[in-house]
C-alpha cells in the first residue's frame, strides 16, 4: 500500500500570495509538488480549505486525477483528522506545498519508523531548520487525540505545539540522513525564495534527488545567498507562531 502523502496547502498567503500557483517549470509549485509525490510512488491526496479562494486548489486536484479533502481554513490539525477519518486512513505522511524539494525517499524512512510503533515521527533536525526534505508521520489517531474538543476556528498552524503536549504516546524524531544533508533553507516563503528555488530548479531538474541539491549546494555557496538574509526573519516567524 502506498503512503498517503497529504499535501497540506492554501492558496492565501501573506508573504507571498498564492505562491501555491506559481510557475514552476511546465506547471505550478502545487502541480510540481504532485508530480514529484508520484515521482516517489507516494499517493498524493490534497489536503485544503473550504475557503472559496481554494477552489482553484480544487480544480487542480480533480484536472490532476488525485484524491482531495477539504476541511477547516484555520484549524490545520482537524483538517488532518476529519481527512484521515474521509478517506479511512491509519496514518500518513505530511508534505508542504511550501517544501518543492522533498526527498520522498526520507519520507519512506519516516513512515517506515512509524510503523515500528510510533504515534508520531518528527522531521528530521535539518528538515526542521529549514532544509525542508522530509515532515511528519503520523497515526490517524494521535492526530485525532491532538484536537478533540478543538474549534474550526483555532490556529493550529503550528502542529508540533500541539502534538507535543500529548501525553503517553510514542513518538521519536527522524535522525539525519547517514550523508547528502541539506542545512540551506528551502522553503518557499518569500519573493526571493522564489527565485532561490526556481534557480535551483533551473539547474538540477524539478524531480533531483537530495544527492544532486547537495551537490549543487556545495559546488555553488554563493548561490543560497539569494535567500539567506530572509533566514533569520523566517525562524523567528517559526518561533512565534509555535508559542501558544
Amino acid at each position: 500500500m502506498k503512503i498517503p502523502a497529504f499535501i497540506t496547502v492554501r492558496s492565501s498567503s501573506t508573504r507571498l500570495p498564492k505562491k501555491c500557483f506559481l510557475p514552476f517549470g511546465e506547471g505550478s509549485v502545487l502541480e510540481h509538488i504532485i508530480k514529484r509525490v508520484q515521482h516517489y510512488d507516494l499517493d498524493p491526496i490534497i489536503c485544503t480549505t473550504t475557503e472559496k479562494s481554494d477552489d482553484l486548489i480544487v480544480e487542480l486536484a480533480k484536472k490532476s486525477n488525485i484524491k482531495f479533502y477539504r476541511g477547516p481554513v484555520a484549524n490545520k490539525l482537524l483538517r488532518w483528522s476529519r481527512c484521515c477519518e474521509y478517506f479511512n486512513l491509519e496514518s500518513f505522511h505530511s508534505v508542504d506545498a511550501d517544501d518543492p524539494f522533498f526527498c520522498g525517499d526520507e519520507v519512506k524512512r519516516s513512515h517506515n519508523l512509524l510503523q515500528t510503533g510510533f504515534d508520531m515521527v518528527a522531521p528530521s533536525p535539518s528538515s526542521s531548520g529549514g532544509g525542508a526534505t522530509v515532515g511528519y508521520s503520523l497515526t490517524a489517531d494521535v492526530v485525532k487525540r491532538a484536537s478533540l474538543g478543538m474549534s474550526d476556528d483555532l490556529d493550529t498552524e503550528m502542529v508540533w505545539s500541539y502534538l507535543e503536549k500529548i501525553s503517553g504516546i510514542k513518538k521519536t524524531t527522524l535522525s539525519d540522513p547517514y550523508k547528502n544533508i541539506i542545512r540551506d533553507r528551502m522553503t518557499l516563503d518569500y519573493h526571493e525564495d522564489y527565485i532561490f528555488l526556481e534557480s535551483v530548479r533551473l539547474l538540477v531538474g524539478n524531480m533531483c534527488t537530495r544527492k544532486d541539491l547537495y551537490r549543487l549546494l556545495k559546488d555553488n555557496p554563493d548561490l543560497s545567498r539569494i535567500n539567506a538574509f530572509r533566514s533569520e526573519e523566517w525562524s523567528k516567524n517559526q518561533k512565534e507562531k509555535s508559542t501558544i
